[in-house]
C-alpha cells in the first residue's frame, strides 16, 4: 500500500486559502487512490515521528511549512529523495516574493532553504513561471510544473451552476490581506470612473456568485502569485481581467486558449493530469527522463565514479538526466571499497557499470572515458551535483574558448600545491577566467584524453586534475577554463552542494590511511614536474622558489 505523511502549517478546517483548498483536494485524491494518508501540522510533528513513519515506508508532502521546526527540516533533508514539497508563495525567498528583482532573480543573501529544496525529490510548482522562478533561483533540476491548481467535483459542480448574470461594471476582492491589494484595484477603478463592487465571502458558493456578477474583476497584486485560483474562477465565470503580470496562472500556454464552459471542462480534466504527475514523481520508480537537447542528439557521454559515497549516485543521476544538454548515456566507474560493496547498483538509472575489485583511484574513469563514441566528455566527482544548464553552460563556453572545463578552477600563485586561489562553485566568476586546472566536474573532448597518457603521471594515486590540464597544453595546445558560476543562476554551476556532500571524513584528502601531509606532499611533486616538464601556468609561476626551500630544508 502507499503511504504518504502530508505536513502543513494549516489544513482547511482551519483557514481557507488557496493553498489549504488545493491541499485538501490532493489529500481527497490520494485517498480516493487507496493511498493512506496521515496528517500533520508543521506544529504537531517531531524527528521521531519522521525517523518513524520512514521506516514504514512513507513518503512525505510537506506544503507551507512557514512554521515547521528546523529540527524537522533536517531530520527530512538527512534522507535525500524522502519527501517531496508542494511549493506555495515561494518560501525559498526571505521575503516570500522575487517580483522586486529584475527578471525575478533574488541575490543569493536572501535564498534560505536551499538545502531543503534541492534535498527533496520533487519541488512541485503550480505554474510556468512558478517554476522556472525556483529553478533559476536555487540552480535544483527537481522542479516539476504541474501547470494547473486543483479543484474538487464538488467546486466544479458550484462553478458549473453560478449565474453568471452581469450586474456592475467591476467587482474587487475585498481582502485584509495587504498582497491581494484591495486598495490598488480599488482606486485604479475610480481613477478611470468605473464602478466597482468589493466582494468577499468565506462561503464559496456566495463569493463565486458575487465574483461572476462583475463584467470585469480588477486584481494588483503585490506580489508574484505562484499560480492565483481567484483569477481562473474570475473567467471561469466570464469575467473580463484587468491585472498584471505577477500571476502564475497567465504565464501557462493554455490560460489565453480557454474561457467559460471550455475553461471549467479544461480545468476539470486537469485534475487528473496534475494528480498523475504529482503520483508518478512520489511514487515512480524512475523520473522520465528529459530528451530536450538544445543542440539536437546528444553527443555527451557521462562517467561518475563509486568508492564511499555511492549514496550520492541517485542524486546524481537525476541531475544529469535533468540536464538542459542531457547526457547520450551515464557510465559508472566502481572502485572497490567495503563502504560499496553491498550497494546495488543495478537500482540506478545508468547504462554501463565498470565493477572493478581493485582500487584504481582517481585515473580509472578517465581510462574508461576512452571507450566513449560520443564528442564530449562529462566526468563527475562522487560530490559534486551539477545545476540544470552545467552541459548547456560548458557547450556555450567551448565555443569561444575551447578547451578543458571543469567546475572548480584553480589557479597557481606558487609552486606548492596550497598557494592557489580559485574560481568557480568555491568562489563565483561572471565571466569564463582561464585557469590552471580544473577539478570536481571536467567537460571536455574525448580526443583530448590521449595527452594525459602521453607522459606517466608522478604518481597514480594523486593529482589526476594537474596532470590532465598540464599534459593536454604541452602535447595537445589545450587551455583549462572555468565557465561563469554567476552568484544568482546557481542552474549554471557545476557544483551544488559541495561543501554539504565533499567535506567528511570519506574525503581523499581526509583519509586516515594518508596523512594529511602526505596527501599534498603528492600534489606538490606533481605540480613540481609539470613546471619542470614545461606548464605555462596563468600566473606565469616556476619550480625556483619550490628548489630553493628544499635545498633550505635539507641544510
Amino acid at each position: 500500500m502507499k503511504k504518504i505523511v502530508f505536513i502543513a502549517d494549516f489544513y482547511v478546517n482551519e483557514i481557507k486559502g488557496g493553498a489549504e483548498i488545493c491541499d485538501n483536494t490532493l489529500i481527497s485524491l490520494l485517498r480516493a487512490d487507496d493511498v493512506k494518508v496521515v496528517e500533520f501540522k508543521s506544529t504537531e510533528i517531531i524527528p521521531k515521528h519522521i525517523h518513524l513513519y520512514r521506516k514504514c515506508g512513507f513518503h512525505f508532502i510537506v506544503s507551507n511549512f512557514t512554521i515547521l521546526d528546523e529540527k524537522n527540516k533536517q531530520a527530512l533533508i538527512s534522507h535525500p529523495n524522502s519527501y517531496s514539497i508542494f511549493e506555495h508563495d515561494h518560501k525559498y525567498i526571505i521575503e516570500r516574493d522575487p517580483s522586486g528583482y529584475k527578471d525575478f532573480i533574488v541575490p543569493s543573501p536572501r535564498i534560505i532553504h536551499r538545502t531543503f529544496y534541492s534535498n527533496a525529490k520533487n519541488v512541485f510548482a503550480q505554474s510556468k513561471i512558478h517554476s522556472e522562478v525556483i529553478t533559476k533561483n536555487l540552480g535544483i533540476n527537481n522542479v516539476i510544473n504541474l501547470g494547473m491548481s486543483l479543484w474538487s467535483d464538488e467546486q466544479i459542480k458550484i462553478i458549473r451552476e453560478t449565474d453568471t448574470t452581469k450586474k456592475f461594471p467591476a467587482v474587487v476582492l475585498n481582502s485584509t490581506n495587504h498582497i491581494k491589494n484591495t486598495d490598488g484595484a480599488s482606486q485604479f477603478c475610480r481613477d478611470k470612473d468605473i464602478e466597482f463592487k468589493l466582494i468577499g465571502s468565506p462561503n464559496y458558493a456566495e463569493f463565486l456568485s458575487q465574483l461572476a456578477t462583475g463584467e470585469k474583476f480588477v486584481f494588483f497584486p503585490k506580489v508574484l502569485e505562484t499560480f492565483n485560483r481567484v483569477l481562473l474562477e474570475a473567467r471561469m465565470l466570464g469575467c473580463k481581467l484587468i491585472t498584471t503580470n505577477l500571476n502564475g496562472c497567465t504565464s501557462e500556454e493554455w490560460f489565453k486558449e480557454y474561457k467559460g464552459k471550455e475553461l471549467i471542462d479544461f480545468v476539470e480534466e486537469q485534475r487528473d493530469v496534475v494528480y498523475n504527475k504529482i503520483k508518478e514523481g512520489v511514487f515512480g520508480e524512475k523520473r522520465s527522463k528529459n530528451i530536450n537537447c538544445a543542440s539536437g542528439d546528444s553527443n555527451v557521454t557521462v562517467i561518475l565514479n563509486a568508492y564511499r559515497r555511492p549514496y550520492n549516485l541517485q542524486m546524481q543521476i537525476d541531475a544529469i538526466r535533468n540536464q538542459t544538454n542531457p547526457p547520450k548515456q551515464i557510465w559508472l566507474w566502481v572502485n572497490h571499497h567495503e563502504d560499496n560493496k553491498d550497494f546495488d547498483f543495478t537500482s540506478l538509472d545508468i547504462d554501463r557499470v565498470f565493477h572493478n575489485d581493485y582500487n584504481w583511484k582517481f585515473y580509472g574513469r578517465f581510462a574508461a572515458a576512452l571507450l566513449a563514441d560520443t564528442e564530449f566528455v562529462a566526468i563527475y566527482d562522487d560530490d559534486t551535483i551539477p545545476g540544470i544548464q552545467w552541459h548547456e553552460n560548458c557547450l556555450k563556453c567551448m565555443e569561444t574558448q575551447e578547451g578543458i572545463m571543469g567546475s572548480a578552477g584553480y589557479i597557481q600563485t606558487g609552486p606548492r600545491a596550497m598557494q592557489y586561489y580559485r574560481h568557480g562553485w568555491p568562489s563565483k566568476n561572471e565571466n569564463v577566467e582561464r585557469v590552471d586546472y580544473v577539478g570536481h566536474a571536467w567537460f571536455f573532448k574525448r580526443e583530448w584524453l590521449p595527452y594525459l597518457w602521453r607522459e606517466n603521471p608522478p604518481t597514480w594515486d594523486n593529482g589526476e586534475d594537474m596532470h590532465f590540464s598540464y599534459t593536454s597544453q604541452k602535447f595537445g595546445g589545450i587551455q583549462t577554463y572555468c565557465p561563469p558560476h554567476p552568484p544568482d543562476n546557481k542552474a549554471l554551476h557545476g557544483s551544488l552542494l559541495g561543501n554539504e556532500l565533499g567535506i567528511d571524513s570519506k574525503a581523499t584528502s581526509n583519509d586516515y590511511a594518508v596523512s594529511h601531509k602526505a596527501f599534498f606532499s603528492q600534489r606538490d611533486k606533481c605540480i613540481e614536474i609539470a613546471l619542470e616538464g614545461g606548464w605555462d601556468t596563468v600566473k606565469k609561476i616556476t619550480n625556483f622558489s619550490f628548489a630553493l626551500e628544499n635545498e633550505q630544508e635539507k641544510l
